[in-house]
């Protein structure tokens, strides 16, 4: 197994098995922050290709970064379009988030652009970092599709719905919800304690479970994490290192000024 898919096998076994695992996401756009929180002890990070500011250089270099830590690189795509797949797998992700994944045909869409043929449509190259740039191809070809983590967004009333069908897919790991874009689907833009919030979570959680898959979320407070833990969520990130940066400097301006 080539280092690059080393953490990634462990961590999809990890998540089957229902291990509680903490992570953050990284959207600054910075290897240095992703190797910080790579260092901090998080067993994940989300490395944000869809509302981050890095492009695929910048991305490489983070994928870089985490790679010398214990943290397993999962990376957000823009879309659920195969070639944005293509191109994260092949840089040495251990999985990908794919957002707003709303129906079971968008989920099995999503697995078939993550695995190669003839179990999907992934384009095939030896000489990625993946693959230890040709070094180790015919192990990484053989076993990526059992390494690889797949999280499949819940984002809209309908992916809530789909859950159980999204939920069945094989290939499909984690229903992850997104907090802020659930619920301004559902109307409630934001407001966390809202119980159409917490109905969905629910729900996203009760199908995640029945599939045997795990469920995930992002929260933006730790008091919010005793409460998805009773609700079965396994998959948890809590923050950003934008948010962490963000804060850290407003607190010590605040100190500095007395205020």
């Amino acid at each position: 197994m080539s280092s690059a898919a080393a953490p990634a096998a462990d961590f999809r076994r990890r998540v089957l098995a229902g291990e509680w695992l903490a992570g953050s996401f990284i959207n600054l756009g910075s290897s240095l922050t992703a190797e910080i929180a790579g260092r901090s002890g998080f067993d994940w990070l989300l490395l944000d290709q869809e509302h981050g500011p890095g492009g695929e250089e910048t991305l490489l270099h983070q994928l870089q970064a985490v790679a010398a830590t214990p943290a397993a690189p999962i990376v957000r795509i823009a879309a659920n379009e195969p070639p944005r797949f293509k191109r994260v797998l092949d840089l040495g992700a251990a999985g990908i988030m794919v957002p707003y994944v709303s129906t079971e045909a968008e989920a099995r869409a999503a697995v078939a652009a993550l695995r190669y043929p003839p179990r999907g449509i992934r384009g095939v190259s030896k000489f990625n970092r993946a693959a230890g740039f040709g070094l180790a191809f015919d192990d990484y070809y053989a076993h990526a599709h059992e390494r690889l983590v797949t999280m499949a967004q819940i984002e809209t009333p309908e992916a809530v719905a789909s859950a159980p069908a999204i939920a069945a897919v094989d290939g499909v790991d984690v229903l992850f919800i997104g907090p802020l874009d659930l619920t301004t689907n559902l109307g409630v833009p934001g407001h966390f304690d809202d119980p159409r919030f917490a109905d969905a979570r629910r729900s996203v959680a009760a199908a995640a479970r029945k599939a045997g898959k795990a469920a995930g979320i992002l929260l933006t407070v730790a008091a919010q994490i005793p409460v998805v833990r009773a609700e079965g969520y396994t998959v948890v990130a809590l923050g950003s290192d934008g948010g962490s940066v963000t804060a850290g400097l407003l607190a010590a301006a605040v100190a500095l000024r007395g205020k």
